[in-house]
């Protein structure tokens, strides 16, 4: 194991927040590789991130079959559907959505190229059809909102107005809104409206750290790309 180190990148107004699960789950669309992380500066998305549930062995499905190659398949097979979310953060909860299916998943070309192609639809239809259901959380500071997105239906356990603490559970791990598979995307700004709000920098506290066979114990820092993190038991936690 390498030793703790000093975060890769930090801005100067970052919010500092645990991990919002337990278990291993790979990095995807992290700020660590590019800003904007997603390509784009709209909905508050500049510094998000996204993260996909993987097993012991590193895979985000063990099971693959027709399907896989040609067409939908269902969220069930993913390691991350279903999968508790947690709040990264003491905090009061400001808006909840829930009720958005959760469609199939996508890891055919085929059928990825055809739901790039309704993108512009989901966009138009709102923040509903883009985020399926979601929490937003702001934080003590009163500014800082966290937004976690892409929530299982009917997983959702918190209310507007409802204070949480870290580590309490939202909801589940889902595959709904602007999702081609079972992941939660993860992003702060400085207001709870998408439209309106600017993207606020993220540095997580408290994991390990695995990238191309190298192992590490991060306490404060930015994930890289396709790493698989895991949030650290409290007895590993060091300053």
């Amino acid at each position: 194991m390498a030793g703790r180190d000093a975060p890769a990148w930090p801005p100067e107004d970052e919010v500092p927040l645990a991990l919002p699960f337990t278990g291993p789950w790979r990095v995807r669309n992290s700020p660590a590789r590019r800003v904007p992380s997603h390509g784009t500066d709209l909905f508050g998305t500049r510094y998000a991130v996204d993260f996909v549930g993987v097993d012991a062995r590193g895979r985000d499905a063990a099971h693959r079959d027709w399907r896989t190659a040609l067409a939908t398949e269902p969220p069930q097979r993913f390691a991350a559907f279903g999968r508790p979310v947690l709040a990264p953060a003491a905090g009061v909860v400001v808006a909840v959505h829930d009720g958005e299916v959760d469609h199939g998943a996508r890891r055919s070309p085929l059928t990825l190229l055809a739901y790039a192609a309704t993108q512009a639809g989901r966009v138009r239809a709102g923040t509903a059809a883009v985020a399926g259901n979601h929490v937003v959380l702001r934080l003590p500071d009163g500014r800082a909102h966290v937004v976690l997105v892409h929530l299982r239906r009917g997983s959702v356990r918190v209310v507007p107005g409802q204070e949480v603490v870290a580590g309490q559970q939202l909801g589940e791990c889902g595959n709904s809104g602007n999702s081609t598979q079972p992941h939660v995307h993860l992003q702060v700004a400085d207001g709870p409206d998408p439209w309106t709000a600017r993207a606020l920098p993220v540095v997580f506290t408290g994991y390990r750290e695995r990238l191309r066979g190298a192992e590490r114990v991060r306490v404060r820092g930015v994930p890289a790309e396709d790493s698989v993190v895991e949030p650290l038991a409290a007895g590993d936690r060091g300053g």
